[in-house]
């Protein structure tokens, strides 16, 4: 990418299965430097053993702490901000570690980067951000609102935002679980045969991305067309990609969880752009001053939810194909 030639980008929770798609995806690009942020020193190792390229800078450290991410946010030109909790149930029990690493967290990584004159901070986010049940969407949400707050009087760092639905095959995602059960021999577990997630390749993730370092502007939010599927029919289509018949147990939903995610909200809907592949959600830059605006109406503009269970639904083999084409599982397939 030109965007980065000889520049310096800064990736947050970088030893994370996102930060280092991330990394893969921009480590032969021209960037002068890339900066890997994260608390875990034994993936930084393991990293730094993988690719031994002297591109690579690795810091130690918390985006709850605000000095740790100030000072690697030093001489940084680009940030992408991965570092999240975003294990639902997890979150449920610990709601305040999800507000201290995805709330404050982001406060202090935004702050960082206007401190430092970055040009442009890309925020990671979640479908579950959107019409927030649990902990942790709704410390998402928080954390949109505070990126985007932000945005509104920063004038010399773009603050934007990613959103995204279920990244298959990585941490946490339920694809991995299913491996392991029809790998072991037990039962897969499925929460609700009806349940439906939309899925995005960790490929396609890092172009909305790019997408986002290419053309984000203060306070918008960019989404990726992405399809979906039951939980049901992503079971069995990775029992039948691994030739395996194991026996499925219904378990019912687990803490915090939803029927569908929703990637568009209707409220947002009036205030968007579409692309072929991407939508854009245009950052309401009014202010508190109500009565300097006035609405004349809209013509031919209807609201509409862009969620789960009304984006294009996959089949069996439609899944299997979209599967077996992804790197994470492909490899585990392959092995």
């Amino acid at each position: 990418m030109n965007i980065f030639k000889n520049k310096t980008l800064l990736i947050t929770g970088g030893t994370g299965s996102f930060g280092k798609a991330v990394l893969k995806k921009f480590i032969n690009s021209n960037a002068k430097q890339i900066r890997i942020f994260s608390r875990d020193e034994k993936k930084q190792e393991d990293l730094r053993l993988e690719y031994n390229n002297k591109k690579l800078q690795f810091f130690i450290g918390d985006v709850r702490d605000s000095k740790s991410i100030n000072e690697a946010s030093k001489g940084v030109d680009y940030i992408f901000h991965a570092a999240a909790l975003k294990q639902v149930p997890s979150c449920e029990f610990f709601p305040l570690e999800a507000v201290n690493t995805n709330v404050i967290g982001t406060e202090n990584t935004i702050t960082a980067a206007i401190n430092n004159n970055v040009k442009k901070i890309v925020i990671l986010s979640t479908d579950k951000a959107v019409y927030p049940i649990n902990a942790m969407g709704i410390s998402k949400a928080m954390a949109e609102k505070i990126a985007i707050a932000k945005s509104r009087n920063s004038n010399n760092t773009v603050i934007c935002i990613t959103r995204y639905g279920n990244v298959m095959g990585s941490r946490g995602s339920v694809i991995p679980l299913f491996i392991s059960q029809l790998n072991n021999n037990v039962p897969i577990t499925i929460t609700n045969p009806k349940m439906t997630r939309f899925l995005m390749s960790l490929e396609d993730s890092v172009s909305l991305v790019t997408h986002a370092f290419q053309k984000g502007k203060q306070g918008d939010i960019f989404v990726m067309k992405s399809p979906a599927t039951s939980i049901e029919i992503l079971a069995k289509s990775i029992s039948k990609l691994y030739g395996k018949k194991n026996n499925t147990s219904i378990i019912g939903t687990r803490h915090g969880e939803k029927l569908y995610e929703t990637l568009i909200s209707s409220e947002e809907s009036l205030r968007l752009s579409e692309s072929k592949k991407f939508y854009k959600i245009f950052n309401d830059d009014r202010d508190l001053n109500y009565k300097l605006y006035f609405t004349k109406g809209m013509k031919n503009k209807k609201a509409f939810e862009y969620n789960s269970h009304n984006t294009v639904q996959l089949d069996e083999d439609e899944v299997m194909t979209l599967l077996s084409n992804n790197s994470l599982i492909k490899g585990e397939i392959d092995a």
